[in-house]
């Protein structure tokens, strides 16, 4: 044997002990801008641990949420990291299906992360997903068409200012409404907005006996409020649209205000993709004088789930993803209109982001304003602002909000909505056993 062959050989068995040492993380995510985007910057990843490789498993979202649903309960460990939402988190974290991310490095700064984002994340004082972005929601208005009507929105607005804002500001024949909000009925479509809404209203899902709420006054109030300012100041055809279908109306200058997600401010105040990109101002979501206002909270986090055999690795992933260092990636590739949004302080503290994107400081009071682990007026036995942390919601909740689309549409009376609602919720509730 040559030298030149014992020389290629140990070459060869090198590379081959190299190769067979790099640990492949398959990451379950979800189709979104912001995740795709995450992708294409894993060069930068890979380069700080080339002895870590990534597979992606990209979904829709509700593809997602029933696969690694799946996965996680059967503890089917075939995932070493999942995209959840903010809903699933305190869910998961009970049944033991998540670890604590407790070894993210020491230059990770979770007390940068922001604080009501982190508390929807965090179980028993641990943090269990580190969140990618943040969103709450709030009042983008066209600041045109309240010139017009010679009125001014407030920083903080009441329900009752905007009920008669949209009024005024509604001009049917030339096909502009004065609000725009979800009526498609889902847990996550109409009654985020809803539960969000009823908060604020003191309204709640269940007392501290979990016992269903729909046929108490405060609940009455809030659907009553929404049904007939929709039907004095909503576009026809309301009890069809959720958040595509509302951005669409706004960004063409039919509607004078939407309450809604964060997220949207950017694409409402973007000239590419909106008519009235310089006129849209924004606001708080309104209140009723009680203490909450109507704004959600919501975040696309990564977390790790207990099934996964390589926790090191990922935990260098999810560090490395939701970490400072991300956002200034973003800034550096793609400008920092475009750094992922609401998780960290130093993201709101950057006179750079500040500058570019006018709705920033709304955006941080907003979420700021919502509160996971005291969502209601009155005690509840549940976290979340615009869901209840259990895991009977996703059913319960779009039952729920197919009455409520239906009394938006007009083939319910809101009593009648209220009663279907309370007689299923109470049924589903006991069968589960939180009633006893």
């Amino acid at each position: 044997m040559t030298l030149r062959t014992i020389l290629l050989g140990a070459c060869s068995a090198l590379a081959f002990a190299g190769m067979a040492s790099a640990e492949t993380l398959t990451i379950a995510t979800v189709n979104n801008g912001d995740m795709i985007r995450m992708q294409k910057l894993t060069d930068d990843f890979k380069a700080k641990n080339p002895d870590i490789d990534l597979e992606w498993v990209t979904l829709e979202e509700n593809v997602l949420r029933q696969k690694v649903t799946t996965d996680i309960a059967t503890k089917g460990g075939q995932y070493d990291v999942l995209t959840i939402g903010t809903y699933e988190v305190p869910i998961w974290a009970k049944q033991n299906w998540l670890l604590p991310l407790d070894n993210l490095g020491a230059d990770y700064d979770a007390d940068d992360l922001l604080p009501a984002i982190r508390s929807g994340l965090t179980v028993d004082g641990k943090l269990y997903a580190a969140p990618f972005y943040g969103e709450s929601s709030m009042v983008m208005y066209r600041k045109d068409l309240f010139d017009t009507a010679g009125l001014k929105m407030p920083d903080a607005p009441t329900w009752d200012f905007i009920a008669d804002a949209a009024k005024k500001i509604t001009d049917k024949d030339k096909g502009i409404y004065g609000i725009c909000l979800r009526g498609k009925a889902g847990w996550g479509e109409n009654m985020a907005f809803l539960t969000a809404m009823s908060n604020s209203f003191g309204a709640r899902w269940f007392d501290e006996s979990w016992k269903p709420q729909f046929d108490q006054p405060e609940w009455k109030d809030t659907l009553s409020f929404y049904v007939d300012l929709m039907k004095e100041a909503g576009p026809p055809g309301a009890s069809s649209n959720g958040f595509n279908e509302n951005l669409a109306l706004f960004q063409t200058g039919k509607c004078g205000m939407w309450i809604d997600a964060t997220v949207a401010a950017s694409f409402v105040s973007n000239p590419k993709e909106s008519k009235v990109a310089d006129k849209v101002g924004f606001a708080l979501a309104p209140d009723k004088g009680l203490g909450k206002r109507g704004n959600w909270l919501w975040a696309w986090s990564l977390a790790i789930p207990a099934s996964s055999q390589k926790v090191e690795a990922a935990e260098k992933f999810v560090a490395w993803a939701t970490g400072k260092d991300y956002s200034k990636l973003v800034a550096e590739k793609e400008g920092w209109l475009n750094a992922p949004p609401g998780t960290r302080t130093s993201l709101y503290e950057n006179a750079e982001y500040q500058k570019t994107a006018p709705f920033a400081k709304m955006t941080l009071d907003s979420i700021n304003a919502a509160d996971p682990t005291k969502p209601t007026v009155k005690p509840v036995p549940y976290v979340g602002v615009q869901f209840v942390a259990i895991p009977e919601f996703q059913g319960i909740g779009t039952a729920v909000g197919q009455q409520f689309s239906a009394a938006l549409a007009g083939q319910l009376s809101v009593e009648q909505a209220l009663q279907s609602a309370q007689q299923l919720t109470t049924r589903e509730m006991t069968k589960a056993g939180y009633i006893k």
